[in-house]
């Protein structure tokens, strides 16, 4: 059994951990070296202007004594952080439109390079939700295409393109949201899709990117066609450690979407849903916003691992998992130099003549067909 120090460290190995603010408060200094946690994800509200997001990256490493995922949601279009700091990137519906490989990468390493300059080193990206009429005004314009197939050309690019410049990516929302009305920030979606047709469909691009995902990202909603208990994917052990390890043979990291969404506490309060969600097979889970729940998660998890010896062993074999994965990509999680003003025009550049590009072939292969 390990000892209640060992339990705290390996506890805080589960945790990615979001807050308020642009820069190192007291109170999340202590909320870092007392949690110890896996990684830190940032949002726009953090980010006043590129040096402010890089310092303060490197203030949240100096708290925590192993490398930190740096984390950050860059897709470009309606989710991009980085949009008022250097400038609006392409959707990936705009530039998944002209079906030009070359700008997928290019799309992949031009946000990584966003990433790698204000020091993340971790993305959440690419989404590999299908462009499915249900979840049209819900996913808008971050989806690639309602066939499979097309998906993982993009995505498979995209990832590239993030390789390229040293960035982890993640595919997110297993098992898909493409079939998914309601907004898991703030509703639990029940999808009624039989399973040969996710199979076939929605897990499609999980399946076929499984060797090259870093993280995969596991859905607030639930599939009773699956999972008849009414859980969500987030917290249900059928879905993670049965069919994402066994069946589709995943061997990266799974993350939780955010245990602060309506999606997930529709089923559990957040503590008893970040353990649950842990116990289903996952290694890591996100708490984005409130100190106090990022606390409350992380006390709940604690005290259960403190009471059984079994969960104990499940938060072991989570966080020997993360350490192992950082320490294979110990050159991925470096330290990056701080940007300069010239470093951030040559991006804005970039953006702008990457949305071009992605415009024209969107014509041109509008005019071909």
């Amino acid at each position: 059994m390990a000892t209640k120090l060992e339990l705290r460290a390996q506890v805080g190995q589960t945790l990615i951990l979001g807050f308020e603010g642009v820069e190192m408060s007291a109170k999340l200094r202590t909320t870092l070296e007392s949690l110890q946690p896996a990684g830190v994800i940032l949002f726009a509200r953090n980010l006043k202007e590129p040096r402010q997001t890089a310092e303060l990256l490197r203030e949240c490493q100096r708290c925590v004594a192993t490398p930190l995922f740096l984390c950050i949601d860059m897709e470009g279009g309606t989710v991009d952080r980085m949009r008022e700091l250097i400038a609006p990137a392409p959707s990936v519906a705009d530039v998944a439109a002209g079906g030009n490989r070359q700008l997928f990468r290019k799309h992949g390493r031009l946000l990584g390079q966003e990433c790698s300059a204000l020091g993340f080193n971790t993305d959440f990206a690419p989404v590999l939700d299908l462009a499915r009429e249900p979840s049209r005004s819900v996913l808008t314009s971050r989806t690639v295409s309602a066939d499979p197939k097309q998906v993982v050309l993009y995505a498979r690019e995209f990832l590239r393109g993030l390789q390229d410049v040293r960035i982890l990516g993640c595919g997110k929302h297993f098992p898909g949201l493409g079939e998914a009305s309601l907004d898991t920030h703030k509703e639990l979606p029940s999808i009624a899709k039989p399973w040969k047709r996710l199979w076939e469909e929605d897990l499609y691009p999980y399946r076929m990117l499984r060797r090259q995902l870093p993280f995969i990202m596991v859905a607030h909603a639930n599939y009773r066609s699956v999972d008849r208990t009414g859980a969500p994917a987030s917290i249900s052990r059928k879905w993670i450690a049965g069919i994402l390890r066994e069946k589709v043979g995943y061997r990266g990291l799974i993350v939780s979407d955010d245990m602060e969404m309506g999606g997930v506490q529709a089923a559990l309060p957040i503590g008893e849903a970040s353990l649950a969600c842990l116990e289903a097979g996952s290694d890591l889970f996100l708490v984005c916003h409130h100190e106090e729940a990022v606390w409350n998660a992380y006390t709940c998890v604690l005290k259960a691992a403190e009471q059984d010896r079994g969960f104990a062993a499940r938060v072991t074999e989570a966080s020997r998992r993360v350490l192992a994965f950082k320490k294979r990509r110990a050159a991925l999680l470096r330290r990056h130099p701080l940007p300069s003003p010239a470093a951030v025009d040559k991006l804005r550049r970039g953006l702008w003549l990457l949305g071009e590009e992605a415009r024209l072939a969107t014509l041109s292969a509008a005019e071909e067909a």
